[in-house]
């Protein structure tokens, strides 16, 4: 990424796809977290609450989250769950 504003624009971008599924994500107890889109634009989300622990939860992922997040932000490459260092 060149610069912080692309960043915060990839960044803002990202999270409004996100707003679009996390009602969705809620209402099964879950939610999900940015934790850094990387050089090769790979979005690293945290997955919260129930998704963290969901047997469906990779499902939920790549077939909703990633594609979501794809079609809003076609320049992301993939997406990938991060567990924190703190879990």
């Amino acid at each position: 990424m060149a610069d912080d504003s692309t960043y915060s624009d990839l960044l803002e971008r990202i999270e409004t796809a996100l707003d679009a599924i996390r009602p969705y994500l809620m209402a099964d107890g879950g939610s999900t977290r940015v934790h850094r889109i990387t050089p090769d634009m790979v979005v690293e989300l945290e997955l919260l609450g129930a998704c963290g622990t969901c047997p469906l939860s990779m499902m939920t992922l790549r077939g909703g989250i990633e594609q979501t997040i794809k079609r809003a932000v076609p320049e992301v490459s993939r997406v990938e769950v991060v567990v924190p260092e703190h879990a």
